[in-house]
Order: C-alpha cells, then structure tokens, then sequence
C-alpha cells in the first residue's frame, strides 16, 4: 500500500469515528424490513421505443412505467431512481430538450434522479427549467458554486417507509470538470467524490436505517476509479447505484469497504430504458441482511431468420405499453418527423452505398469524416476514425438532402465514442481487414489512415497513421459508434482498449451537423485510403 493510500486511509478512519461518536436521534428498526430498488441510467433521452439493432420496438417508457407499476403492485415498499443521464440522446427528446422524457418520468413516479454528467449539456437555465418541469428532485452532493449547492439540486433525500427510513444522496463524476461544456460549466466545482461522501454518509446514518447511493460515476476495473473508490473507501453505503460507463451486468459488482470490512454492491443497468435493474434489499438494524439482483430486460428483442425473413422474439416477457403514457408522448415523435422533412443540404452526385462493405466508398469517408470532425469539435485529440461499413444502410440520393435521409443512411442509434489503443493492437485491429472484406465489418476509415489490402496474401500493407507508419508503442486516440465500442462485428479489441468515452451524441446527428458545418453542398468523392489489389 502506497504512503498516501495509508493516509488516506487513516484519515478515513478518523472520520467514521468521528462520525459515530456523534450518532444520535434515530433509531434503525430493530426487524428485518424489505425494500425493492428499481433503477435506471443512461437514459439519454430514449422516451419511446426504438430500433436497436438487431431489432425494432425495444425499451421506451411506455413499457417501462407497465414494469414499475407490476413492482409497486407486488411489494409495498419501492424506489424508483435514475443515475443521470437522463439527456442527449433521440431527436424526440433532443428537439424538446429532454420533456418528453421529464413527463414519462413524472408518470412513473419516479423517487430521484442522481445528476449525470450530460444533465450539463444544456446551460445552467436549461438545467432549471428541467427542473421546475419535474415532480421528482434532482440530487447532487458535489457540484457547486460558491460553496453552494446549485439552485434547485438536492445533496439528498429522506424517504419514508412504513417501519423503516432511507436515506438517498447524489453523486456526479468529478471529471465532469474536464468532459463537460466549459460554457455550461463555468463557475461550478466538481468536487472529490470520497471526500463528500466521507462528510455526509455519517450525517445520513443519523437520519435513516440505511443509505443508497445513486451515482454517475462509473464502474472500472481499477478499484480507486469510479464507483468502486466509492464503495471501498466510504463505510455505511448499503448500497450503490451507478450510471455513466453503460455497463451490462449480470451480476452485482462487490467490493469490499476497507473501513468496515464488509461487503459493498454496486449496479448498473446498461443504457438507453433497454434495462431497469431490479434490487431486493433486506436490512436489520441499519445493516444490509441480503440483497437479490437482476437486470430485468424492457422489451429486449431478439432476431431469428428464417426463410429470408427476420422472426424477433421477446428476450424476456412482453411488457404491454401504458397507452396513457404513449398517447402523452407519441405527438413528440409525430411533431420529429414533420421536423425531419428538413432539407440540411444538397449533394451534387449520389453517394452509392452499394460497395459499402467491400472498398472505400465516398459515403464511408463522409461517415467516417463527421465522426472525427465532432471529436475534434468536443475537444479531443482524435487520430482517426474507424466505422464499419455495415452500419451504412442506405444511399444519400442527389439533390436535397432532408434529415430524414440522413436517419435512413444511419438508422442505428450508435453513439460516438472515443477509445485508445496501442500501435500494435491498431495493427492488429487493421489485420482483421482482409477476412472483412464483403462483410458488414468491412471498415470505413477517416481522414489521416491510409493503407493497402493484398488480396493474394491476405494481409495489409503500408498502413499509415498520419502519413506515418503506425509506431507500435505510441498511443492512438480513434473516434468510433459504440456499437463498435462494444466489441461488435468482431471487434472486440476496442473492448479492451483505454480511455472511453462515450459522447452520446448519435452519429447521424453528427453527420447533420458535419453537413452544415461544410456549407451544405456536398460531392462524392474518394481520397485514397484504402487500396486493395
């Protein structure tokens, strides 16, 4: 152990005891009691059901609020909480910054939402009128602004049960200093985690049986990053919901509190409404007795085929949609498809989509070029980007180009991310090409790469990076859609990569926002780089 971990260890130590000498005023119940915690994060502004490859008619709210209300019916004590993220996401949320969404979430009765890290892609006016347009707090211990916390946000909640308390306080990544908007963000810290968790936790336990966390800070392998610093540093948490790194679990993560000893869980439950984690949590005098998980899927979808014929099954049990809910929120999705009717451009020629998985295409380099373009907008050093040509799925006509085209070329809601890899696993990652060749993996690639394929060897030659050979100790940074991200087509080298980060910011609407930025007109045209012989 480090010298400054024993510190800090030590420090943590004082102020438990500190904590607990002070105790006073409540009394945990002294019967095991039951509470069901239903959660969400990374919503990112997904209120109606949506085509998530490779299936149509998955998550939304509407199916949401019939799984909330079929808990709330078979147990009487329930949370219902969300750690943040709540924006940036469909145009249907986007075009009305995040109502529809606010409304589903009034309608479920939702008990709290953890502020995530996108809560500040709108400026601090924004950010209030969400606010005043909710019925549920928005918490947050540690953003603030001159040492307050900000208008409106609540460090915690004080629920009450029949028997029992609970106590539910916010967290948001303190990284968010560095990832958000520095406009929307002027003027407010972001402060270390651990150490206001370390000041409140004691504070809570004096108020209610036990204290949940509901935080935007990420699950990682390394236990002094994201939430599992949390959990292992801070005692008294019965337990830790999370958001931000769109984790899919099987299981609870369980660390252990070095304070206490004891074991600490932390969930999540991926992104987008697809899951809504499920957490059974039993509890006797203020101490956690047992706790049983699941990540329940919401209308999750598989494909089969069958006779050329796509055939989609219900992973799990069919969800009916609460027609209240829809009928409040489908006018959103009409009023987005007037909406999308809107011309953003012209292209002089068509960019033909039909050797897409086969060669470089035009529409491939544009694709690819928007998504390093918005990168590079957002502030990172971007190397290049990589897209796989079967996420390409239509052609972009000549003439107008309306919104609604874009959405057919990039029908997949993928986000942006960014990942690094190193010079050797980026020529790994370029030696998969040869066998893609024909398929939907077949990669697109941006501005700045240039290589050959050899058919006759099947290997690839004279890859460059910058117009330089690719250093196989240097770092590269490669803007990417998260379906990539998440290992897909065969690319789960990206899943092992560093440093990533997902922007959330649907590539189509990066290529809209690509094609204004250039003046609207575009031509096809090809540059170069990939050859194949």
């Amino acid at each position: 152990m480090t010298k400054f971990r024993c510190l800090s260890v030590m420090f943590l130590a004082v102020l438990v005891m500190a904590g607990c000498a002070g105790l006073s005023g409540y009394t945990p119940s002294d019967v095991e009691n039951e509470l069901v915690v239903l959660h969400t994060n990374d919503h990112h502004g997904h209120p109606l059901a949506f085509y998530d490859y490779p299936s149509p008619g998955q998550g939304g709210l509407p199916a949401r609020a019939t799984l909330v209300n079929d808990v709330r019916a078979e147990y009487p004590n329930v949370l219902v909480v969300d750690a943040g993220d709540m924006n940036t996401g469909r145009p249907e949320s986007n075009f009305f910054k995040a109502l529809p969404d606010i409304k589903g979430y009034n309608y479920i009765k939702y008990d709290a939402l953890a502020l995530g890290n996108h809560e500040f892609d709108l400026n601090m006016a924004g950010m209030q009128a969400q606010i005043e347009a909710s019925a549920f707090p928005w918490l947050c211990a540690n953003a603030k602004i001159d040492g307050k916390y900000l208008d409106n946000v609540k460090p915690y909640i004080i629920k009450k049960y029949d028997g029992f308390k609970v106590a539910v306080f916010g967290l948001v990544s303190s990284k968010t200093a560095l990832t958000g908007n520095p406009e929307n963000i002027k003027g407010i810290v972001f402060e270390d985690e651990v150490k206001v968790a370390m000041e409140l936790v004691p504070e809570l336990k004096k108020k209610a049986d036990i204290v949940v966390a509901v935080v935007h800070m990420g699950i990682y392998d390394d236990p002094d990053m994201g939430s599992k610093r949390l959990a292992t540093q801070v005692p008294d948490i019965a337990l830790v919901i999370d958001g931000h790194t769109h984790t899919k679990l099987d299981e609870p993560e369980i660390v252990r509190n070095i304070i206490t000893g004891k074991p600490v869980r932390i969930v999540q439950a991926k992104h987008w409404g697809l899951y809504m984690g499920k957490a059974v949590l039993r509890f006797k005098d203020g101490d956690v007795t047992g706790l049983d998980w699941s990540s329940v899927p919401v209308n999750l979808k598989r494909r089969d085929k069958k006779d050329g014929k796509s055939i989609y099954h219900f992973v799990d049990k069919e969800l009916k949609e609460d027609e209240t809910l829809l009928a409040m929120l489908k006018p959103y999705e009409d009023e987005v498809e007037k909406v999308l009717s809107e011309v953003i451009g012209s292209a002089d020629q068509a960019f033909i989509n039909d050797k897409t998985r086969e060669q470089e295409t035009a529409l491939g380099d544009i694709v690819a070029d928007s998504q390093l373009w918005y990168m590079k907008k957002m502030g990172f050093d971007i190397d290049f980007a990589f897209q796989n040509g079967g996420g390409i799925r239509a052609t972009l006509g000549s003439g107008d180009i309306q919104k609604k085209t874009v959405y057919e070329v990039l029908p997949f809601d993928n986000s942006i991310c960014v990942v690094s890899l190193k010079g050797d696993d980026v020529i790994a990652l370029f030696n998969q090409t040869p066998a893609n060749v024909g398929q939907g993996a077949m990669p697109q690639v941006s501005d700045g790469v240039t290589f050959t394929i050899n058919k006759s060897t099947g290997k690839v030659e004279n890859l460059q990076i910058g117009g330089s050979p690719v250093d196989p100790s240097k770092t590269y940074t490669i803007a990417l859609n998260s379906y990539l991200a998440a290992g897909g087509d065969g690319y789960k080298i990206f899943k092992n990569g560093g440093d990533f980060y997902d922007s959330s910011m649907m590539q189509r609407d990066a290529f809209i926002d690509y094609v204004v930025s250039v003046g609207g007109n575009i031509s096809p045209k090809t540059f170069g780089r990939i050859t194949i012989k």
